[in-house]
């Protein structure tokens, strides 16, 4: 019978010797197991050891000596080698003042990059755009402006034509698919607007951006079957606290229609309990109140009374692994995608768990308005594509085929 691993017992020389106790103390507090602590402190012992052979003191453990150390630990080691294992570690270290802060973001290293950094700043400071979504548009736009600025200087974009931008992307509107041409021509639009707010164009040219044909209604959303929903709860393991995780997880995205953006936000302090009501805050700053249904809160109490670890994290889901920081969108995403694997259903993306509350409050009788209220559409356009998906309402307008006889 193997014992548990006890991580004050890790032995340390070299210059981190007299913070071993307090880091321990560290990885206690952030919840790590005893087993992933004493991970943690062998990782840490190692760095000690080799700062000490190089003669090498904490306050020396910048950047490129961190570098040096994780190829030392490479070539003998099969595991625990990367920044990331050494995270732990080095945030505490870096808290107590003991090694230096990491060096600054370095320095745009060409003028295209410095206009895009520009770009990100101005989507999240003046446009009020989401990190993410900021990432991504400076994303869409980067060929555009490499091949616009490239090494030159941005003041160069001054004399931009429309022929200019026409030209960028017809010329790769062959090799792109319809949501990259959609996308891609957004960004710019966007892009171009920067440009003339911040006065580097003096002409406005985001209607130069040519329309890439999106018809709207076309696509039709793919719901769930109830047969899919209840295999996708069933694969979560409820005796367990990652699977009461995944059930609430799976559970709230499905009822209320979420997206995992905004249940990735959802608080403890948004929960009003006796009230029995969410606070979500979605796209554009926007907050709106939900009624929290009875199954709902269920999973949910559940989760925070036995599942959720001990942490200092506001948000309601968290990792389960140390040191239990919030659950980002792309968490959430890969918690319905595992479920969906374990139940057999092969790849079912989170959003679809938005597309089927939608749809199963429709066919329950609930109006067009009702729906975009639960989804918090911006617009009912957005809504009227699940018109699409209520077939016992099509059938009632379709008009019987003449058979036999004349048409009048």
């Amino acid at each position: 019978m193997h014992s548990t691993p006890d991580p004050s017992h890790v032995r340390f020389i070299g210059p981190l010797s007299p913070h071993a106790l307090a880091l321990v103390a560290e990885l206690t507090r952030l919840g790590y197991t005893a087993t992933s602590a004493t991970a943690v402190m062998l990782l840490a012992a190692h760095l000690s050891r080799w700062l000490d052979s190089q003669d090498l003191e904490l306050g020396e453990l910048t950047g490129p000596v961190i570098e040096q150390f994780l190829a030392a630990r490479r070539a003998a080691y099969t595991s625990q080698y990367s920044l990331r294992a050494l995270g732990p570690v080095l945030g505490y270290l870096r808290r107590e003042g003991l090694v230096p802060d990491p060096a600054p973001a370095p320095v745009p290293s060409s003028p295209a990059e410095a206009l895009l950094a520009r770009y990100r700043r101005y989507l999240l400071e003046d446009r009020g755009l989401s990190n993410p979504v900021a990432e991504a548009y400076a994303h869409w736009v980067a060929p555009f402006v490499q091949a616009m600025v490239g090494t030159e200087s941005v003041a160069g974009l001054a004399g931009l034509t429309a022929s200019d931008v026409t030209g960028f992307l017809t010329a790769r509107l062959p090799s792109m698919t319809r949501k990259t041409a959609q996308m891609t021509a957004c960004a710019l639009r966007s892009f171009l607007r920067f440009l003339h707010d911040q006065q580097i164009l003096p002409v406005l040219l985001a209607d130069a951006v040519p329309a890439v044909a999106h018809r709207r209604l076309s696509g039709l959303p793919e719901p769930l079957t109830q047969e899919q929903v209840a295999a996708l709860l069933h694969a979560c393991d409820r005796s367990t606290a990652v699977g009461r995780r995944d059930f609430a997880v799976i559970t709230v995205l499905h009822r209320l229609g979420l997206r995992c953006g905004e249940l990735a936000g959802l608080g403890l302090d948004d929960v009003d309990w006796q009230a029995g009501v969410l606070t979500i805050h979605g796209k554009g700053d926007r907050t709106d109140r939900l009624p929290l249904p009875v199954d709902v809160g269920k999973a949910v109490v559940d989760y925070l009374r036995d599942g959720r670890p001990d942490t200092a994290a506001r948000t309601v889901f968290v990792k389960a692994v140390a040191p239990h920081t919030p659950l980002a969108y792309s968490g959430l995403s890969c918690i319905v995608a595992r479920a969906a694997k374990r139940a057999g259903l092969g790849t079912i993306h989170a959003h679809r768990l938005r597309h089927t509350a939608a749809s199963q409050t429709l066919n329950a009788g609930a109006s067009l308005e009702e729906v975009s209220h639960l989804l918090r559409h911006a617009s009912p356009a957005t809504t009227a594509i699940y018109a699409k998906t209520d077939q016992t309402r099509l059938a009632g307008l379709a008009r019987p085929w003449p058979t036999g006889g004349s048409v009048s």
